[in-house]
């Protein structure tokens, strides 16, 4: 499949979950919530055993597996699970706009990605409009404490930046669904003990549309979100994929009047306007990336400097092209 269609499905399912977090975590303790997912995606995986044994493990990629599987899915879901508790679902999808300026943080300091002055600005304007959509969001019945769940969400959003940027590193020589496997068995380990804290609900209290929307994550939203996302980020780099997240807030935004019936007034549609510009300022830093200025005779000038800037997914983009030296104009 296509790259941009893997990310566009994957975007679509992303933004559909925190509808069916809002059904699930109304009836269970969200620590059963992320448990059962987790563990309806890594019964799925073990079906698809074939396909979890493609992979070419490299001394020093444990660093990279611990750090994905304790980002995402252990930290990110403990915190959304419990920012769903506290803020509405249209209001956690923009939160989620933040997510490419975050990635490109991260990719700068983990990969040593160009940055410029529009991811600067873009990041100002989309953590401004974030906390100016937290601030003017009222209390409500589906958002009891925009405040807390906003800030929670946004903590979920560095640990998914951080498993984007450790799933850059990893696509190449690990199938998606290793990796997805990888993620069913650390979510299960790490949320299995919150169960011993918790009430379980008695025989009498299980509800179908909250058992349906379990099973909706761990099969179609992880299982099938991720491995599109983690099939797609093999194949673009790391800003291209965390530019499709634009499209979370959009699809949660629509499901949300649609399914949950969510309306916001016109301060919050400011904000989330805010929030747009920021990420559209900071997509204008991709066309400094490649522009790498030629000498008359045609060969480049400083390309080592050039491309030092450039993160080794750009770098690989480029092998695809002649070299900078070889190219006429």
């Amino acid at each position: 499949m296509p790259a941009s269609l893997c990310l566009i499905i994957a975007t679509f399912l992303w933004g559909s979950s925190f509808i069916a977090l809002k059904y699930a975590i109304a009836i269970y303790d969200p620590a059963l919530v992320i448990f059962l997912r987790m563990l309806t995606t890594l019964v799925l995986s073990l079906c698809l055993w074939r396909y979890v044994i493609r992979f070419e493990y490299l001394k020093g990629d444990w660093k990279y597996l611990l750090g994905m599987s304790l980002a995402e899915p252990c930290l990110y879901f403990l915190f959304e699970g419990h920012a769903m508790e506290y803020t509405s679902a249209s209001q956690a999808g923009v939160i989620v706009s933040c997510l490419p300026i975050i990635v490109a943080l991260l990719a700068f300091f983990m990969l040593k990605e160009y940055i410029s002055k529009a991811i600067v600005i873009g990041f100002t304007l989309c953590i401004g409009g974030s906390i100016l959509l937290t601030l003017l969001s009222p209390n409500s019945e589906q958002a009891p404490n925009p405040l807390l769940g906003n800030f929670l969400e946004l903590m979920a959003m560095v640990c998914a930046a951080f498993y984007t940027v450790s799933i850059k590193h990893l696509a190449n020589r690990y199938s998606p669904i290793t990796l997805i496997a990888l993620q069913g068995i650390s979510g299960s380990l790490f949320f299995a003990p919150f169960l011993f804290f918790i009430d379980l609900p008695s025989e009498n209290q299980h509800d179908l549309t909250a058992l349906m929307s379990i099973l909706y994550l761990g099969s179609c939203v992880t299982l099938g979100g991720y491995g599109m996302y983690n099939y797609a980020i093999s194949k673009v780099s790391v800003l291209t994929a965390a530019a499709y997240s634009n499209l979370i807030p959009i699809f949660t935004l629509i499901l949300s009047a649609i399914i949950l019936g969510e309306v916001l007034n016109v301060w919050q549609w400011l904000s989330i306007f805010v929030v747009f510009i920021g990420v559209m300022i900071s997509q204008r830093h991709q066309e400094l990336v490649v522009d790498i200025p030629l000498s008359e005779s045609g060969e480049d000038i400083n390309a080592d400097t050039t491309l030092s800037g450039i993160s080794s997914a750009e770098t690989n983009s480029l092998k695809s092209v002649p070299a900078a030296s070889e190219s006429k104009g």
